[in-house]
């Protein structure tokens, strides 16, 4: 009986023990339960904060990414390059006597000084390829001359960002015709319309603190008139290539006429030898010139019913390089 009594109280015991020993355990499983699930959902929101980052680096990425131009453009050069750096023109090395300028130190010094000079002029050059894109996409015969020049002029102003002496147009728009050489351009109310078998000479320029980007091109929608533009182009080309410092102008106007005169041009069955004609001045704003109040600029003419193609180009002579600020994708 008493073993009875006594093996109850026993295992009554021993439960309590248990009881006493068992929430610990059970504690200690819990709680090394809740890291292994707190680890687990760490690990889990490892990819989803991975994602977000990779979602805030495309977005900061897409916030970074250049303007594009509009068409018909309409912002400013100046925003297209956020750096404040333009691009550099057609780099041209000197030749003979001036190659020793490459590798001189001290007029690689003299650039690294000039450089905002540099970067004031490739501004200006860079809205004149930006204008000049544009207008030869939108020239077609049957436009008003005028509509064409304040077209080109007012595209200038956007893009430059117009302020009086600071930016803007360097001079009046030039769109010589045909026998007109060049210095032409339509006035208020003039009716002359752009004919397909026109040749076209556009001269405009653009300006950034006084330093003018000045460059011209022929337009003639007729392909008859392909090698009188050819000419032009590879005779101010060779100009390009010959000049530099230091050397003769009349030396490069002589590789320039060597080089006109080597072509022969075949209009309406006739074969025309490209060489400089008879020249006539006209004389505008007669009465302002003659008080001296306007420095006269009359058009430049061969003979009438002749045909004239122009080129032109802007050239940076750096104490290294010639930089043709002016070059594009066109000429």
């Amino acid at each position: 009986m008493a073993d009875k009594e006594i093996s109850p109280e026993i295992r009554v015991e021993d439960g309590a023990a248990d009881a006493a020993n068992g929430p610990g355990e059970s504690t200690s499983k819990i709680v090394s339960g809740e890291v292994e699930d707190e680890l687990d959902e760490l690990a889990l929101d490892e990819p989803r904060a991975a994602k977000k980052k990779k979602k805030k680096k495309s977005k900061s990425k897409k916030r970074k990414e250049p303007l594009q131009q509009t068409d018909p453009p309409s912002i400013p050069v100046v925003e297209l390059f956020a750096s404040g750096e333009f691009p550099e023109g057609e780099i041209q090395q000197y030749k003979d006597d001036n190659l020793w300028r490459i590798t001189s130190e001290e007029k690689r010094e003299l650039e690294r000084l000039e450089k905002p000079l540099y970067n004031a002029v490739r501004q200006a050059a860079e809205v004149h390829r930006q204008v000049r894109q544009y207008i030869r996409k939108i020239l077609k015969p049957g436009m008003l001359m005028t509509d064409l020049c304040e077209t080109l002029e007012n595209t200038v102003r956007k893009l430059i960002t117009e302020n009086g002496l600071q930016a803007g147009i360097a001079f009046p728009t030039g769109c010589s015709l045909n026998w007109v050489a060049a210095h032409w351009t339509p006035n208020t109310g003039d009716k002359t319309v752009l004919q397909y078998d026109d040749v076209m000479k556009l001269d405009f320029g653009t300006h950034i603190d006084g330093h003018i980007v000045d460059s011209a091109f022929t337009v003639a929608f007729n392909p008859m008139f392909n090698p009188l533009l050819e000419a032009s182009r590879e005779a101010t080309n060779t100009g390009i290539k010959e000049a530099g410092i230091d050397v003769r102008l009349c030396d490069v106007g002589a590789a320039i006429q060597e080089v006109m005169e080597s072509y022969e041009v075949e209009i309406n069955g006739k074969v025309f030898q490209d060489r400089i004609g008879e020249t006539k001045y006209l004389m505008a704003l007669k009465n302002l010139c003659d008080a001296g109040i306007v420095k006269p600029c009359p058009p430049l003419c061969d003979n009438k019913g002749s045909y004239v193609s122009q080129s032109e180009h802007t050239i940076l002579l750096r104490p290294t390089c010639k930089e043709v600020v002016s070059r594009g994708d066109d000429y």
